[in-house]
């Protein structure tokens, strides 16, 4: 979890030059960054990783500590044949091991990462479920139902209030938390939505067939498009697709604030800097004391979304995949000299 997180108040203050210095020569690769920082295509869809064929339209994803390695996880957003896939990293930083995590399910956009070290994956279809995944490969994924059953997209864990907030890819999509029963647990649990008043209200039936669970409560207030969902620090970070924004929830104080548009998705190194990817094939470092400025451009993928930005646990690398379509996408390493 990040030790320091972004200031509660204030503008965004953009240009500059990031804290990293700036952008060198692009590389061979495409990749152009900071002085020190090195990158490289660890996964491209259809060919072999270790032995597996690496997914098409890779999506969102996370980094699970392993012994002296770490597992980078990334979901597929394929219909019917979806899914997610893991990478499993040495110590050194070579890949040791490739395998499927989950298999057959619909639209697998994002999810988040759970404190006890399961993965989400979370259906973007009609009617999608939440899957619970094990990134060590020991045990078979499970649907979490009391989750809903909606157009999920992102998913972030507060283990201080401990819920699960989550958020829908629907053009009057809402931002949701779940409140499992029991913590660590995710059978079963309420489903509560954010309203305009700006309190929580329990969704009545979050699997029903014919009435939505973002048409329930009269008061739920609307999100055009909800997509990247990240916790850090007491604040839930969240964007929409459909107006590119980037939202914060202040959990300590139940406020909400727009901060910039832009934005499709985003992480937070263990600094407490956020990592945010723009529309085009940019990404940018938010610092705690608000200044936005460059951190990597990618070229020669033009009309590419850059997906499932994840740092691995001692925050040395950041991963994140550059997707076009359905059918190709790169999966990416970043190494360097991040603050800590």
């Amino acid at each position: 979890m990040s030790r320091k997180t972004l200031l509660r108040t204030g503008p965004l203050l953009a240009g500059g030059i990031s804290p990293y210095g700036p952008l060198g020569l692009t590389s061979p690769g495409g990749l152009a960054l900071p002085p020190g920082f090195t990158g490289r295509v660890v996964a491209r869809s259809g060919d072999k990783v270790a032995g597996l064929t690496w997914h098409s339209a890779p999506d969102g994803g996370a980094c699970f500590p392993d012994g002296a390695g770490w597992i980078y996880v990334s979901n597929s957003e394929l219909p019917l044949l979806g899914g997610a896939s893991a990478l499993r990293f040495r110590a050194d930083g070579s890949v040791a091991d490739a395998y499927r995590i989950l298999s057959g399910t619909d639209l697998n956009c994002a999810g988040g990462a759970t404190p006890w070290h399961t993965w989400l994956s979370c259906e973007l279809g009609h009617r999608g479920r939440v899957f619970e995944c094990d990134p060590y490969g020991a045990r078979a994924a499970r649907p979490r139902l009391s989750m809903g059953r909606f157009k999920h997209e992102a998913a972030a864990c507060d283990p201080e209030r401990r819920v699960i907030y989550m958020t829908e890819d629907e053009p009057d999509g809402c931002f949701y938390r779940f409140r499992p029963g029991d913590w660590g647990d995710l059978t079963e649990g309420t489903l509560e939505v954010l309203c305009g008043s700006g309190q929580w209200q329990a969704v009545p039936s979050p699997a029903a067939l014919l009435k939505e669970a973002r048409h329930q409560v009269d008061d739920a207030r609307h999100f055009d498009g909800g997509d990247g969902c990240h916790y850090a620090g007491g604040v839930c970070y969240f964007t929409t697709k459909g107006d590119t924004g980037l939202w914060a929830y202040d959990a300590q104080t139940s406020s909400l604030d727009r901060l910039c548009e832009g934005v499709r998705a985003i992480t937070a190194a263990p600094s407490g800097d956020l990592y945010v990817a723009r529309e085009r094939a940019e990404i940018d470092v938010i610092a705690p004391d608000r200044a936005v400025t460059p951190f990597l451009r990618l070229e020669g993928y033009d009309g590419a979304e850059l997906t499932g930005l994840a740092f691995s646990p001692a925050g040395e690398r950041l991963y994140f995949s550059a997707r076009r379509g359905r059918t190709e996408g790169h999966t990416f390493e970043v190494a360097g000299p991040f603050r800590t």
